[in-house]
């Protein structure tokens, strides 16, 4: 049909022939494109990275692909993520597209590569800076471990640093640092332990290392435990300290200001009276004997006629007078260790005070209230006993360094017969308040011992039996 139409032309056909006709060429050009067209669509396929490949990433719009995470991002190598690039670049050149479509997906291609290997890039950076934090901050929480304990931080230590970066590496970052532990000092023991005192038994089994019992009248000894041993008294220093003050004849009324002298700098301890507080001295002694204020004690002493040094030579001077040849005073309060006696001086020196009528009451007293300028302070006893039924105090006395122990040193009425009773260095904070308690029971459940006069070699001799 087709050769008819060429030798005869159009004219003369049919309108049937002539849309025959019409079809088959439009067949024959379909056909005559065909190849070149399955040829581009292949062309185009083949620029297109495949998305199952493990070397090229494709990136959406939005976000990269799924397939590569962030520890990959970490755990890739740095020329491995180089040739990976250039072999996404190679690929997109080689193609050689004939299109512009094929053209601008290869360009594509390209770019998402570069930006990839920036981010990866960025990403192996903000590690490295990471591991650099970490580690900064590791040696840092060691070198202050090391500071604080005075050893070289060991290895696995407590001290650990967590760093979390957002973005690329320049966002904010938390870090959680443990400190090291503190550091507890071992508490100090007391001299009467450190030489073996507590370890001398007793048939009361009392927790102080120096314990004992006077008559006050006769001045016999009822009950003792290493009343020879010489030790540190603490705050019974101040009985002596009002002794002299007393003896000197000073205005009571007269009104004396806590200043900055007052202050300890033996142990560095606190106080309720502040610097610059004015009372009167008899307050002051008040203070001193019921609740052993310290600065209360010292200012006593610097407002002696002559100073601190001349009061202090006073105090020897008073213990040497009143028989006291075993001890030794180095300052009105206490805090010094250098103020040393033993049970028989300090029984002397109780049966003393108890001619002072202030000491007596003042030591007694259960609480007083000092005007203090803008507030009142309510002060009260170091002593539980005092006001305990059953107690009958005349003078007492607290006292507590660490050298020297929880002490303590009453005048008492146990059973119609006074009683001097000292303890020294009580091994806990209410041992010493125990112990009294102890010696006051077998003070009662002896009576017709207690009651009975007796030989004094005798007596000495039965108790030596009985111990």
């Amino acid at each position: 049909m087709i050769r008819a139409v060429l030798k005869s032309g159009f004219y003369g056909m049919s309108a049937g022939r002539v849309s025959s006709l019409g079809w088959i060429l439009c067949a024959a050009v379909c056909m005559a494109s065909a190849p070149s067209f399955a040829a581009d669509k292949a062309e185009r396929r083949s620029a297109v990275p495949p998305a199952s490949s493990k070397n090229v990433v494709k990136v959406s719009g939005k976000s990269q692909a799924r397939t590569v995470g962030a520890g990959a991002a970490r755990a890739a190598a740095p020329g491995a993520r180089k040739r990976e690039g250039s072999t996404v670049d190679r690929r997109a050149n080689d193609q050689r597209p004939t299109d512009k479509r094929a053209a601008a997906t290869a360009s594509r291609v390209t770019t998402q590569a570069n930006a990839r290997g920036q981010t990866l890039r960025q990403a192996q950076g903000s590690e490295r800076r990471g591991k650099h934090d970490t580690r900064s901050l590791k040696d840092d929480a060691r070198a202050q471990k090391a500071a604080l304990s005075g050893k070289g931080a060991a290895p696995g230590a407590r001290s650990g640093v967590r760093a979390a970066e957002s973005g690329a590496g320049q966002g904010a970052r938390w870090m959680k640092v443990s400190f090291a532990p503190r550091i507890v000092e071992p508490a100090r023991v007391s001299i009467g332990q450190a030489i073996g005192l507590h370890q001398v038994g007793d048939p009361l089994e009392l927790r102080s290392s120096v314990a004992m019992v006077l008559d006050q009248q006769s001045g016999e000894t009822l009950y003792q435990k290493n009343a020879d041993a010489v030790l540190p008294i603490a705050s019974i220093t101040k009985v002596m300290t009002a002794m002299v003050v007393l003896d000197a004849g000073l205005d009571p009324a007269e009104v004396i200001e806590v200043s900055e002298a007052d202050r300890d700098t033996e142990r560095f301890s606190g106080s309720r009276l502040p610097i610059g507080s004015r009372l009167t001295r008899s307050e002051l002694m008040h203070l001193a004997l019921m609740s052993s204020e310290n600065r209360a004690a010292h200012a006593l002493g610097r407002t002696y006629p002559g100073g601190l040094k001349v009061f202090i030579d006073a105090m020897n001077a008073k213990a040497r007078a009143i028989g006291m040849e075993d001890s030794r005073f180095a300052d009105p309060t206490g805090l010094s260790s250098g103020n040393v006696s033993n049970a028989r001086d300090l029984a002397r020196m109780v049966r003393a005070a108890h001619d002072y009528g202030q000491i007596r009451r003042f030591s007694t007293a259960t609480d007083l209230t000092v005007d203090l300028g803008p507030r009142q302070t309510v002060f009260r006893s170091t002593n539980r006993l005092v006001d305990t039924p059953g107690w009958e105090i005349g003078l007492q006395k607290t006292g507590f360094i660490s050298e020297a122990g929880k002490c303590l040193v009453m005048q008492a009425r146990v059973d119609s017969r006074s009683v001097i009773i000292v303890l020294l260095d009580a091994a806990g904070s209410q041992s010493r308040f125990a112990d009294a308690q102890r010696l006051r029971k077998w003070l009662l459940e002896r009576p017709s011992e207690a009651t009975q006069p007796q030989d004094p070699l005798q007596r000495n001799a039965m108790l030596v039996e009985r111990f």
